[in-house]
């Protein structure tokens, strides 16, 4: 749970009861009277690891209520889905980036194969999708829907920059926000929209949302070049090797002297086609002497503030402050 910072006592007893009933209808929704099936999701469910996405739903709704605590049956429903869906999207992220490991396991695709992953991740979205429905307001589903979609291009648009290595901040900026950020923003936004709050909470809560999950992903992408796999949890380096530029690497291509960057953009091809430890660390080396690191970091720090601000909006109440508390914790995150 990304609850690093000291919390509440009641609000964090609240969020663990809250998060126990979310459990449970995860595991009601996905049970099928297929024993292979319910194999699969017991496997999966170890991906559950800082339960980003349905926190910010729980604790969004807590400091957007009237009362500043009060949750109600469709935000857990909510909590539920947004989880759901972003588990899919990891089993067929583990498939594009031919990962092995996942929450220090092995990923669905390297031990049933591709076929099986892919199946397992489209069962889930549509179980999302069907859970999602049983909530009155059909626009919330639509909305979930419609930022799912959104999720897939930017995975697709990033399956399309492979191995350019002219990509841009903007590009790269378009990348991580729909594939990372809509969903983080739609769950703050629809916590809000479940306590009928008006366009400017909304709205507030959304960029809330999508900036701590832009900086989400430059950490993760920080992680993945620097990271340690046992600490991480997950396969590492695998950007270099999918000739994915991420915003180190952008940095650094865009402000080193012309014949460095030449040489860079060759370590970065032999790097995408040979895997190779002694480049992976070379290239690690130099981003860190040249400052490429510490200019991603500052920007997640930026992006927080940014997000931290938005929270202006709610009255204050334990619940805006573990907001607060959440998106300084994603700056510190070693997993």
């Amino acid at each position: 749970m990304l609850l690093v910072a000291p919390v509440d006592q009641a609000v964090r007893q609240q969020l663990t009861d809250e998060l126990s009933r979310v459990e449970s209808l995860f595991v009601q929704e996905l049970h099928s009277p297929l024993a292979c099936v319910n194999r699969l999701v017991a496997h999966v469910e170890r991906y559950r690891g800082k339960r980003l996405r349905p926190l910010l739903v729980l604790v969004a709704g807590m400091a957007s209520s009237r009362d500043g605590a009060t949750l109600t049956q469709a935000h857990r429903i909510l909590a539920t889905v947004v989880e759901m869906v972003h588990m899919a999207t990891l089993v067929h992220d583990d498939i594009l980036d031919e990962a092995d490991v996942r929450r220090g396991g092995a990923t669905v695709n390297s031990l049933r194969g591709n076929e099986t992953a892919v199946m397992l991740g489209d069962y889930m979205i549509s179980h999302a999708y069907h859970l999602c429905s049983s909530i009155d307001d059909q626009t919330i589903a639509r909305t979930v829907a419609n930022t799912t979609n959104v999720v897939c291009e930017g995975e697709l648009l990033q399956l399309a920059n492979r191995e350019n290595w002219e990509l841009d901040e903007d590009v790269y900026f378009q990348i991580i926000d729909r594939k990372t950020a809509s969903l983080c923003g739609t769950c703050c936004k629809l916590a809000a929209q479940l306590n009928d709050q008006g366009d400017d909470v909304q709205q507030a809560l959304d960029q809330y949302g999508r900036n701590l999950g832009v900086a989400f992903q430059i950490i993760d992408d920080i992680l993945d070049l620097t990271g340690d796999e046992n600490t991480v949890g997950k396969s590492t380096g695998r950007d270099l090797t999918k000739g994915k530029l991420t915003l180190p690497l952008i940095h650094y291509r865009t402000h080193a002297p012309a014949t460095q960057c030449m040489a860079f953009i060759e370590m970065l091809k032999q790097q995408a086609n040979d895997n190779d430890d002694a480049i992976g660390n070379q290239i690690q080396k130099l981003l860190t002497d040249f400052g490429s690191v510490q200019f991603a970091s500052l920007r997640a720090a930026e992006l927080i503030m940014q997000a931290q601000q938005a929270l202006l909006v709610l009255p204050e109440s334990p619940a805006r402050k573990l907001l607060h508390e959440m998106a300084q914790a994603v700056l510190t995150r070693q997993f």
